[in-house]
């Protein structure tokens, strides 16, 4: 058994999508966080995985978010 919670219920291949995608967008967060704060190579690698993050995310949701890895700015659909 799993040692974590899921954000929630994924009872079917849909939900899976949905899950896949959400975590997606989790780790363009934390991505963006790491831009945010470092500089150098470090800032460079951390945009060219938030921007993989960004691209795997539009492929599971089918649609791209305004500002990936920012949840105040995000806008699903745009």
């Amino acid at each position: 058994a799993a040692g974590y919670a899921l954000p929630f219920e994924v009872p079917d291949p849909a939900a899976a999508v949905r899950l896949a995608a959400h975590l997606e967008d989790r780790v363009a967060g934390v991505y963006s966080d790491l831009v945010r704060s470092a500089d150098g190579p470090l800032r460079r690698e951390a945009a060219a995985a938030l921007r993989e993050a960004a691209v795997r995310a539009v492929r599971w949701r089918g649609s791209d978010v305004t500002f990936p890895g920012l949840a105040e700015r995000a806008r699903v659909g745009s």
